[in-house]
């Protein structure tokens, strides 16, 4: 099984890594070396393009340490009250080291007591992204219209390789007109 130093993390994960590394103190340096390498070495992709054999936060996943039985986590954001033993958060070393690995890759990362364990994706077994797309290809949605149902997006004012009209731009066209509006009075 490839061992590999590289990674798959949607937008919001890496944010989130990025976010553990800027404000969680330095005081294990194996858990320091896991968040360095999975920032500086992952391929960062928006979650409608991340495969679903990819490891994700909130996905359940079935992963071997070196050569023991298999074990099924739900790799979480951090530990929640209720759920004893279903989560692996990505403040543990495994639960980080799992993040962004796909199906069949292995990372190792080492122990409390120094030495190395080795940890195998054996399979993604729910994957929120996945399921987000799959409900959506069953309403029938496509891709690229998931991105406008998730809010307001941006929209095109003025184009910069297109004349100016101001006749379009109603907002520009009301303050051209000579309202001044001050605004709710400071009363």
């Amino acid at each position: 099984m490839p061992i590999t130093d590289s990674c798959q993390l949607t937008t919001k994960d890496y944010t989130i890594l990025e976010v553990i590394r800027e404000r969680r103190p330095i005081r294990d340096e194996a858990f320091s070396t896991i968040l360095q390498r999975k920032i500086s070495r992952a391929v960062v992709m928006f979650r409608e393009d991340i495969p679903a054999n990819v490891v994700t936060l909130s996905s359940r996943v079935a992963y071997r340490v070196n050569d023991g039985p298999a074990e099924t986590r739900i790799v979480a954001h951090d530990q929640m009250r209720g759920l004893v033993g279903m989560l692996l958060p990505i403040t543990n070393p495994r639960g980080l080291a799992l993040l962004g690995l796909a199906e069949g890759q292995s990372m190792s990362i080492p122990t409390a007591d120094g030495n190395l364990e080795t940890l195998t994706v054996h399979e993604v077994l729910y994957q929120p992204e996945a399921a987000r797309r799959e409900r959506l290809k069953l309403a029938g949605v496509a891709a690229s219209e998931s991105r406008r149902l998730d809010g307001p997006g941006l929209r095109v004012v003025h184009r910069s390789d297109e004349p100016y009209d101001e006749a379009q731009n109603k907002v520009a066209a009301a303050f051209d007109t000579g309202f001044d509006d001050p605004g709710p009075s400071a009363a």
